[in-house]
């Protein structure tokens, strides 16, 4: 048994976990190339401002992808890395607007180091795992400028006009990833004329740097200073950090497959020309076969039913849906909302499918009130939907098969409950399960999403829970005139009042 088998459970030798690959635009079987060391890498944000809502899907995604691995070969036995893009066009504009006295390295690595604190902050109440590592794009110029004086050296690349560009014609199954014919790549790459390019395909390596953007020393015996293309970032990045610096865990059936991976991911966005680029940078610089053993795309992500855009009114940040409300578990709430769609269809945000998600959510918690946290482990139903291409949707499905067993009486709920925990933990759910009074549920959950609801409505909840207090003062005194007069008043506000055993609750109409 290797090391990363341990702890995997029997339901394994029965079971494969299989993922869907771009590159060969099948669903495989997943074999790492060194069970020991399980290696993943995924494009990260560009730190210039919030992270959106759409930015938040590849770190679910591959966060879940992440725990799953972690459970089927051992948390010391995977390693992720999601990068940090600090060079940028917007990056450093609003660097040299916020801190014009300083150089101007200087003065992007205090933007970013904010941005980045930020996302962190965000991807965290999201309900993430750090990775593994997060190297920055600004902390390898050096790796950068190795593996582009590695592609001029190979014939791959070439310098014109104090710039080094790949050569396309030198890599003749350019394309394998996107599958596009040549005319839409060029029209989708949005390339630049040049006249010193060879063909109007080639792609910038390295380029000379403007007035008011960062520099360094440029490789290749260029004198002026210049900065690197967005590409070959990531093809040094993951090359460092899956490659040299895993080479000490690697055992001998990892070193088979030198410079290789497992895994890269990314949104879909990023297939052409990033990834496809990415590509063609490493095979040719290193002479492989394969960049990375599967390539991992997460859909776009619309806000109800539109794509969103600052026009239309329908940019939201990460930040702001969890502004909505003070819930500790409110983020967690979002990330259910998330994983109701499969990673690789086309997800539509919507405020009725948030709503959903917190009645849902809800009833998890309340379903795993009583289990023995000790005894909580995964359900091989939700271990097998996740193994199916991270089929979400599935293992959400046998969520709620757990948890009306652990609210109902007859079968074992006990023993429902704690899979229900333990599938909760695996996705991501870290916060749910967290030890409550039954008795609070309605309060912490559900009506939370309500008072998120209300704001969206331009009403506050507080000025509604006062007059719902006024209204139960009002019927205490049996003065029902008053107490009808109160709930018509909120009615015409949108606001549904339900009386019970246990008291009035609100919620806002649809």
């Amino acid at each position: 048994m290797t090391p990363g088998q341990q702890g995997r459970g029997a339901w394994f030798d029965s079971m494969e976990l299989k993922l869907y690959d771009t590159l060969t635009r099948e669903k495989r079987v997943f074999t790492p190339l060194d069970p020991a060391d399980v290696r993943m890498y995924v494009c990260g944000p560009t730190v210039y401002d919030f992270a959106h809502i759409g930015n938040a899907r590849p770190v679910i995604v591959f966060d879940v992808l992440f725990r799953l691995l972690r459970h089927l070969y051992g948390a010391d036995h995977v390693t992720y890395v999601r990068n940090i893009t600090d060079v940028d066009d917007k990056i450093n504009a609003r660097a040299g607007a916020e801190y014009p006295g300083l150089p101007l390295n200087e003065a992007i690595r205090k933007v970013t180091e904010a941005t980045d604190r930020q996302f962190h902050e965000d991807v965290a109440a999201l309900g993430c795992l750090p990775p593994t590592v997060e190297p920055r794009a600004t902390e390898h110029i050096a790796e950068m400028r190795a593996l582009i004086e590695r592609l001029v050296a190979s014939g791959n690349a070439y310098v014109a006009n104090d710039h080094v560009l790949f050569s396309v014609a030198s890599m003749p199954d350019y394309g394998r990833l996107s599958r596009r014919p040549l005319d839409e790549m060029i029209a989708g790459a949005r390339v630049e004329v040049a006249p010193y390019k060879r063909d109007p395909m080639d792609f910038v390596l390295w380029k000379p740097s403007k007035p008011g953007e960062p520099d360094w020393p440029s490789p290749c015996g260029i004198s002026a200073p210049g900065r690197p293309g967005w590409h070959i970032e990531c093809s040094a990045m993951s090359d460092k950090w899956l490659w040299t610096e895993a080479l000490s865990k690697l055992s001998a059936s990892g070193r088979a497959h030198p410079h290789q991976f497992d895994i890269h991911g990314g949104g879909i966005d990023l297939v052409f020309p990033h990834h496809e680029n990415e590509i063609a940078q490493s095979r040719s610089a290193f002479h492989i076969p394969a960049m990375a053993n599967f390539w991992m795309h997460n859909g776009f992500l619309q806000v109800e039913g539109e794509k969103m855009s600052k026009s239309l009114g329908n940019f939201v940040t990460i930040r702001d849906l969890l502004r909505q409300s003070n819930d500790p578990r409110w983020g967690e709430i979002l990330r259910l909302n998330m994983l109701r769609t499969h990673y690789r269809q086309p997800i539509d945000w919507t405020n009725d499918g948030l709503a959903e998600s917190a009645v849902t959510y809800g009833n998890f918690r309340r379903a795993a009130i009583n289990a023995d946290r000790a005894k909580a482990l995964p359900s091989q139903s939700v271990l097998a939907a996740l193994s199916d291409d991270l089929n979400t949707p599935a293992a959400l499905a046998e969520l709620h098969r757990l948890s009306h067993l652990a609210l109902g009486t007859s079968g074992t709920p006990a023993d429902a409950a704690c899979e229900l925990v333990g599938s909760l933990l695996l996705l991501g759910f870290d916060r749910g399960v967290d030890h409550v009074k039954a008795g609070s549920m309605r309060g912490d959950i559900e009506k939370a999403f309500q008072e998120v609801s209300a704001r969206e409505r331009g009403l506050d909840p507080s000025v509604i829970n006062a007059r719902v207090a006024d209204r139960i003062a009002a019927r205490s005194a049996k003065n029902f005139k008053e107490s009808d007069r109160i709930r018509d008043e909120l009615a015409k506000m949108g606001v549904v009042l339900k009386d019970t055993k246990d008291g009035t609750t609100w919620e806002i109409s649809r």
